[in-house]
């Protein structure tokens, strides 16, 4: 059963970065894509932006394409980053990283942003964004 622990969250003011980690205790399996999410209070869960198994086929929601990078650094495979620059008050929320079999790539293309479709998660790293 994979473990996750999200870090790097905190505070900053709008045009800042963060760079968020997502580290497995085991590590992140050769066949598993991993996510990023947020949930604001009152909102539902939002993909923000996932990586494929491949390590170079990503995906993000529109509102943070050019101002966010996901990115697996580590030949271990036990680190996913989510860099966050431009950072606006919008972008406010609790980020849980998450992990699950890829599949086949057009599937995940189609689902990757899907809460339920995940098996594992973290538990979160607040981001708040001051204007």
């Amino acid at each position: 059963q994979a473990q996750l622990v999200e870090s790097g969250g905190g505070s900053v003011q709008a045009g800042g970065s963060l760079r968020l980690s997502c580290v497995s205790a085991d590590y992140f399996a050769s066949a598993n894509c991993v996510a990023w999410f947020r949930q604001a209070p009152g909102k539902e869960r939002e993909g923000v932006a996932a990586l494929y198994s491949d390590s170079f086929t990503t995906y993000y929601t529109d509102s943070v394409k050019d101002r966010f990078t996901i990115a697996r650094r580590d030949s271990a495979r036990n680190t996913v980053y989510l860099e966050m620059l431009s950072l606006k008050p919008e972008d406010t929320a609790m980020y849980y990283c998450a992990t699950r079999p890829c599949g086949y790539k057009s599937a995940f293309g189609l689902t990757w942003n899907q809460p339920r479709s995940y098996e594992f998660w973290g538990q979160g790293t607040q981001v708040t964004v001051s204007s």
